[in-house]
């Protein structure tokens, strides 16, 4: 999986840089994230919890910022396990550049692996929900840097409904599907059934 986007910060360069290092202002911003704790020199362990289609579970992994130059770029290693439902592995290089004197262009690139559960519902699913999960943080971040906590807290109670929403979604679908082929396969016994009803009568 390859996700590349820019979004546009509302504070100057050094500001969103010391808020994309704030331990706090992550743990806010990240959908689901429960702790963000440090460990080491540039290294965190991350516990969060994420549903992407059907799949709900708890993560717990580690993310380690690499090739850093502040504050215009670094690069941020991660790794989580999500026990039955799988793991993630990947990296993404994050650059910012100054937009004016109070604006940021912020532009990342983020290359993934999943396995377990994650990747049997295909990338389609994958991809749809990291998309949603990046926009979410944004959309957080964005409400942070600005300092409107009502609006942060407001998308944190949306996002976890359109999560569930999407779970339930994805769910139904697939027991639907079970229930047409199962259907299917009925009325294709009682064709069955007929035709051989029908020609036995036909003997007498």
């Amino acid at each position: 999986m390859e996700l590349s986007e820019t979004h546009t910060l509302p504070v100057a360069q050094q500001q969103a840089w010391d808020a994309l290092n704030d331990t706090e202002v992550l743990r806010a911003c990240i959908p689901g994230c429960e702790s963000i704790d440090p460990e080491g020199e540039n290294a965190y362990l991350v516990t969060l919890s994420a549903a992407v289609g059907p799949v709900k579970a708890r993560f717990k992994g580690r993310m380690q910022l690499t090739d850093i130059d502040a504050p215009n770029t670094y690069t941020i290693v991660f790794e989580g396990q999500g026990g039955a439902a799988g793991f993630a592995k990947g990296n993404t290089h994050v650059t910012l550049e100054a937009d004016g004197d109070a604006a940021t262009k912020l532009c990342y690139t983020a290359n993934a692996q999943v396995g377990g559960k994650l990747a049997q519902i295909g990338s389609r699913l994958v991809d749809g929900a990291a998309r949603k999960i990046a926009g979410e943080f944004f959309k957080r971040l964005v409400a942070q840097l600005s300092g409107d906590q009502s609006a942060a807290q407001a998308q944190d109670g949306d996002a976890s409904a359109d999560t569930e929403t999407d779970a339930e979604a994805a769910s139904t679908s697939a027991q639907t599907e079970a229930n047409e082929a199962t259907d299917a396969e009925s009325g294709g016994e009682a064709k069955n059934g007929k035709k051989s009803w029908t020609a036995w009568i036909s003997k007498f």
